[in-house]
């Protein structure tokens, strides 16, 4: 059952590869890693950021893919817990003081401050966050039923 090619699998797969390709994309340009603008302590920090979604990623392609072994509840928490963290990470840097989702973010007609939580990084995070819990439940269940007797796997 490692090896299966499954629903759930395919899309924690897609949410691994994002982790960890995604920052790339959109990271690896004029307004981060090469912005004159940032001191490069904070070029270090976005590196930082960057390396770390590649490894939750590959981490995670690799306990789904190329680890030999039953798949089996544990593994698959692992899994998702690798596949998550990048994403929980990122929403959770709104909650710090003094960040904001866009550089120079002016406040919108009403409003005092830059959005904190609306912007297309907290929209995609919560679209993966989404993803990595349909893929565990269907891969839940999927071990269920392929082991109904072998207790609480």
């Amino acid at each position: 059952m490692s090896g299966e090619i499954s629903t759930g699998k395919v899309l924690l797969t897609l949410s691994s590869l994002w982790s960890a390709c995604g920052s790339y994309r959109f990271d690896w340009n004029e307004t981060h890693i090469h912005n004159p603008e940032w001191p490069p302590h904070a070029k270090f920090h976005n590196a930082q950021t960057m390396s770390t979604g590649a490894v939750l990623g590959a981490a995670a392609t690799y306990l789904l893919w190329g680890h030999r072994g039953p798949w089996t509840k544990a593994r698959l928490q692992v899994t998702t817990a690798a596949a998550s963290i990048y994403w929980i990470t990122q929403l959770s840097a709104t909650l710090y003081p003094g960040t904001a989702l866009f550089d120079h973010a002016r406040p919108a007609a009403g409003e005092t401050a830059p959005p904190r939580w609306r912007g297309p990084q907290t929209a995609v995070a919560g679209v993966a966050l989404v993803v990595n819990a349909l893929s565990y439940a269907l891969e839940r269940r999927r071990i269920r039923s392929s082991f109904p007797n072998s207790g609480p796997r």
